[in-house]
């Protein structure tokens, strides 16, 4: 058996050692390349349902197809610290795959490591989890599949937003211990209808957002974003800009953020900023947890200068158990909506990015061009606004 045949045998079995590496290849070649994969792990749900293409069982669905090219596939949920299979394998793999949802954390000091390094692909939509500016200096290129998820992430705002509105989560509860005392519940929750409803980004998903929140006839929309929507896109969801971002959140009665995290946005919502929104305002947030403090966020729910949050999205994934988001509460013991990251890995949504990373991977290898809204960082240069003005 050849040195290669034992390389993708031993994949086969399970994770290749330190020791095991891909053969050595024509560096101008786009054949016999080692692409590295850093997904989630399904567990039963992930041999029961074959339709759960980010994770590690299911790989996207594209094993064979690579293999059948001549290519080394390592697969692997394993991503933290230097003995992880994910640093391991980063030091020769030629192109990255990974998710929002389990990110492998690829940082300057990594990259620096990774001397093979070409290509960055993000299986979903979002790459703050890799240092642009570091791929930009080193010349890697990042894609992700723009528009893979945006459907499903705006829907599963809409939810968060009902349920922090009517008050959904402690009523379940109370279901759940056998309780029943309507005015408990009922005693924080509200209409939707009449409402100030603000999207901080107006981006793809910010978009939709606001045009699922017409028919529920609000009292205004508004929309925070350094790019003014065309004036046609805007009055057709009737949403008016405020270009001051503590006068936008003080107007707002809810404040749904949809955003990318970049340097400009990590951090923005803040103890500072959280003074200046509606007292018993509501937050959602299923853009990047970092672009919110984690302490500010619960302190402000506690005192009731928040009256809920909800996302699915933490500073740090998966989060810890002792993390504050998983437990804060409201003066009235609610207002808690968080869940894991899941808004965009719906199997609608897996669906659709498995398929665009294949063909991201089969434009690269045959060196046809990407479609132009996925490329991040191009080669030596950022092709795209949506992580910053640059």
């Amino acid at each position: 058996m050849s040195f290669f045949n034992t390389s993708v045998a031993a994949a086969k079995r399970g994770m290749l050692n330190a020791r095991t590496l891909a053969p050595t290849v024509n560096p101008t070649s786009k054949a016999g390349m080692k692409i590295l994969a850093v997904l989630y792990k399904g567990g039963e749900a992930a041999k029961q349902e074959p339709r759960l293409l980010g994770t590690v069982e299911n790989q996207l669905g594209i094993r064979s197809w690579l293999e059948s090219q001549g290519h080394e596939y390592i697969v692997t949920d394993d991503k933290e610290g230097p003995n992880s299979v994910f640093q391991q394998h980063l030091k020769d793999a030629d192109v990255l795959i990974t998710t929002p949802f389990h990110p492998g954390y690829l940082t300057r000091e990594l990259v620096e490591k990774a001397k093979n390094l070409k290509v960055c692909v993000t299986a979903g939509v979002g790459s703050d989890h890799i240092d642009l500016n570091a791929a930009v200096k080193r010349n890697i290129q990042v894609l992700e599949v723009t528009g893979s998820n945006v459907i499903s992430v705006a829907e599963h705002v809409m939810m968060n937003i009902l349920l922090l509105v009517r008050n959904f989560v402690p009523a379940h509860e109370m279901i759940e211990r056998g309780d029943w005392q309507v005015s408990d519940v009922a005693r924080n929750a509200y209409d939707l209808e009449g409402k100030v409803i603000g999207t901080l980004g107006a981006g793809r998903i910010g978009y939709r957002v606001l045009e699922r929140l017409q028919p529920f006839n609000p009292k205004e929309l508004l929309y925070y974003d350094y790019n003014a929507l065309p004036e046609a896109a805007a009055q057709k969801v009737g949403a008016r800009r405020v270009e001051d971002l503590k006068d936008f959140v003080s107007q707002c009665d809810i404040v749904t953020v949809n955003a990318p995290l970049h340097e400009g946005t990590k951090g923005l919502i803040n103890a500072d900023l959280l003074k200046h929104f509606k007292k018993g305002a509501w937050l959602i947030n299923t853009a990047r947890g970092a672009i919110c403090n984690t302490e500010d966020v619960a302190a402000a729910l506690k005192s009731g200068q928040l009256n809920g949050y909800a996302g699915d999205v933490w500073n740090v994934q998966p989060a810890p158990k002792d993390h504050p988001w998983r437990y804060m509460k409201n003066p009235l013991g609610g207002g808690n909506g968080m869940t894991p990251h899941y808004s965009g890995t719906t199997l609608d949504a897996q669906a659709r990015y498995a398929a665009g990373t294949k063909q991201i991977l089969e434009n690269y290898f045959q060196g046809k061009p990407q479609e132009p809204a996925n490329i991040i960082v191009g080669v030596g240069k950022y092709e795209t606004k949506s992580y910053g003005q640059r």
